[in-house]
């Protein structure tokens, strides 16, 4: 393992292309977590192996993003452990990032080159093939050259994920990224995480959909700090999604199913 960076609290052993299936992507043990003040997270361990695909589940406000920040060392590590042994690439939500860029969906995944090269060397020919056939790989070929803002909700995730496949990451941090897409599009998005999956990357989406949580390999709840980790059939019962999500559990009629009122439905 490679030294820590002191300012973040975060171990980074190098990283290369293969790792091992019984090695750690990236494992917390008692993490918490904040930016400077009090902790934001308290208390989460977990561990992502090469072809896991883990839910992080909780409500708004209670710490997902701050986990993933907390993997790539953009929050600050205030105790427990967290060691992060492979290359990340983050998806974060479209409909917060700045659309009005007039840049192309070519040169969106080109960016995932950039951490890899000298302040000083531009992209050439070899960046911008890879660059291509990580479109080619989320099936966005045909739309290198269209303005990123022009594209859906689903296509710009498409092509952000491709910025990762540029970035030669292990191990993608997705922040709500089924938000906002109709049917068509989230099936799109969940084979192409599906078959990334079992190419042997690492995967942790940040979600509010039960069902989707249900559909992955483990489920981590939490709400600002850990309430249960483990596979879904045996994570996801009324206990902790009550404890989880409070009085936002509702019973679905007619199937006996349990559901997650949207946020705009909580009391205060």
């Amino acid at each position: 393992m490679s030294a820590a960076i002191a300012d973040r609290g975060v171990d980074r052993a190098p990283t290369s292309p293969a790792v091992a299936k019984d090695e750690a992507l990236v494992e917390a043990s008692e993490l918490s977590a904040g930016y400077g003040g009090p902790a934001a997270i308290e208390a989460v361990s977990f561990r992502v192996r090469p072809g896991d695909r883990i839910a992080l589940l909780g409500p708004n406000g209670g710490g997902k993003t701050t986990l993933l920040r907390s993997i790539t060392a953009e929050a600050v590590r205030i105790s427990g452990s967290i060691s992060v042994n492979a290359r990340c690439a983050t998806v974060p939500q479209t409909e917060r990032s700045r659309l009005d860029y007039p840049v192309s969906a070519l040169d969106v995944a080109l960016m995932g080159s950039l951490s890899r090269l000298p302040w000083w060397r531009q992209p050439g020919r070899r960046e911008r093939a890879a660059a291509l056939d990580a479109l080619e790989r989320v099936g966005m070929e045909k739309l290198a050259h269209d303005t990123f803002g022009e594209l859906s909700g689903g296509q710009r995730q498409r092509v952000l994920i491709a910025r990762g496949l540029v970035q030669e990451a292990r191990l993608l941090l997705l922040d709500e990224p089924f938000t906002g897409l109709d049917a068509a599009s989230s099936g799109l998005l969940e084979t192409l995480l599906g078959e990334l999956t079992m190419e042997g990357r690492g995967i942790i989406v940040a979600t509010h959909d039960l069902e989707q949580a249900r559909r992955s390999d483990l489920v981590l709840c939490m709400n600002r700090r850990q309430i249960a980790f483990g596979p879904p059939g045996e994570v996801l019962d009324r206990a902790v999604l009550e404890a989880t999500y409070g009085g936002a559990i509702v019973r679905i009629p007619g199937n006996g199913g349990l559901g997650i009122l949207p946020p705009h439905h909580h009391q205060a």
